[in-house]
């Protein structure tokens, strides 16, 4: 049976530095599961830094959407897999038009689906699954509401993934702090 590994922590909190690095210390083939696609050239940057950090040896799978699939896939070739990130797995399944008007109701059942479907995936195999995660509920309450429903629904899949992680670490400032192991 697979196991699931969190970390989590706000934007630039050293989060992905932390989960490559606990990775690479597990194996040197390892399937990097990633969700982010690029519309602009914020986003541009950010993946290059991602990809500069990584190993040659790290296989890539995109995954912005369906990313259960892309867990199956990679493990396959291997036993260690870095996923980065839910939080960004989120945004693209709720910014799709068709989510715009969908009730909270539905889409809390969705995510829920979703991010069952991604520990239903890891299980299925052997290996380590290492998930980055954002925590976006600490903060202030969002002014709109698409905001709000994404600080909401991110909370509700980080639970879910923790629920079910054997580890869970938060970082702050570069320095991870385990909360569950």
């Amino acid at each position: 049976m697979g196991k699931i590994i969190l970390v989590t922590g706000g934007a630039r909190s050293g989060k992905s530095k932390f989960a490559e690095e606990y990775a690479a210390k597990l194996n040197t083939s390892v399937g990097y599961i990633a969700t982010s696609q690029i519309y602009d050239q914020e986003m541009a940057y950010r993946v290059k830094l991602h990809q500069q950090r990584r190993p040659e040896t790290w296989e890539t799978f995109e995954a912005p959407f369906k990313a259960h699939e892309a867990i199956t896939k990679a493990f396959a070739k291997h036993s260690v897999l870095l996923f980065d990130c839910l939080t960004l797995y989120l945004s693209n399944y709720l910014c799709q038009p068709e989510k715009e008007h969908t009730s909270m109701e539905e889409l809390t059942g969705e995510i829920t689906d979703m991010f069952q479907a991604l520990i239903t995936a890891v299980k299925a195999q052997e290996g380590t699954c290492i998930f980055v995660s954002n925590e976006v509920g600490a903060g202030i309450v969002p002014e709109n509401a698409l905001a709000r429903r994404y600080r909401d629904l991110a909370g509700i899949g980080n639970q879910i993934i923790a629920q079910a992680a054997e580890e869970v670490y938060f970082t702050v400032a570069g320095i991870p702090v385990a909360i569950k192991k």
